[in-house]
């Protein structure tokens, strides 16, 4: 019976194990960023006070099912936005934009706004996350702001506000939001800057969203 020679295995050049490491950490972050994690840094102030200009986020992109990437197909469905979250989306009438704004209703629901106070299905919504700075409310023929619907929700299709809701650029105005352009579940804030005074918010880093 013959004996098995192992092989001396020529030692890697040291470069050629650097770019190997190089490329093997570029194709799992890449993986993470398409299917499991992305970050966002959030540029305007209509999610105040929950979401803050300079706040950095963290978006779950697999909660809602794994998406192929570039398409707004799913090939894996695991669950839909619930009424409350905040998501990322492609905004409707620019999909090269990204808006966050959280589900108010989804598929099904009768969604409405009266003197500045959401009801869905009939009834109002606690919504202590809203921002109000002007309590005067504006009649909605001039202005679907403060008072607009009802309006149904079709299925595959959600409705979404952002919680300042006197400076928001939302569904009020321009529609539903397709399932299939939903990017994922805003979770966690993990880095927040304060452009004006230049300064770090503490007490904002390692925040959850709600």
């Amino acid at each position: 019976m013959a004996d098995i020679v192992e092989g001396k295995e020529r030692p890697k050049g040291r470069l050629r194990e650097n770019i190997e490491a190089i490329v093997i950490a570029v194709i799992l972050a890449l993986f993470i960023r398409a299917f499991v994690v992305q970050a966002f840094r959030i540029p305007s102030g209509s999610m105040e006070e929950t979401l803050l200009i300079g706040d950095h986020i963290l978006v779950n992109k697999f909660i809602y099912g794994v998406k192929l990437p570039f398409t707004n197909m799913t090939l894996v469905p695991i669950s839909n936005p619930e009424r409350g979250d905040v998501i990322v989306f492609k905004y409707p009438e620019d999909p090269k934009k990204d808006f966050i704004k959280r589900c108010v209703a989804i598929g099904g629901d009768v969604v409405e706004g009266r003197d500045k106070i959401l009801y869905v299905n009939g009834k109002p919504v606690e919504e202590p996350y809203v921002k109000i700075t002007n309590n005067r409310a504006i009649h909605k023929r001039y202005s679907k702001r403060d008072n607009f619907g009802p309006m149904t929700v079709p299925e595959g299709k959600v409705f979404a506000m952002g919680d300042n809701r006197d400076n928001s650029h939302d569904s009020r105005f321009w529609g539903f939001v397709d399932l299939a352009a939903v990017k994922g579940k805003a979770f966690l804030i993990y880095f927040s800057w304060n452009k004006q005074v230049k300064n770090l918010r503490w007490s904002r880093l390692a925040r959850v969203i709600r």
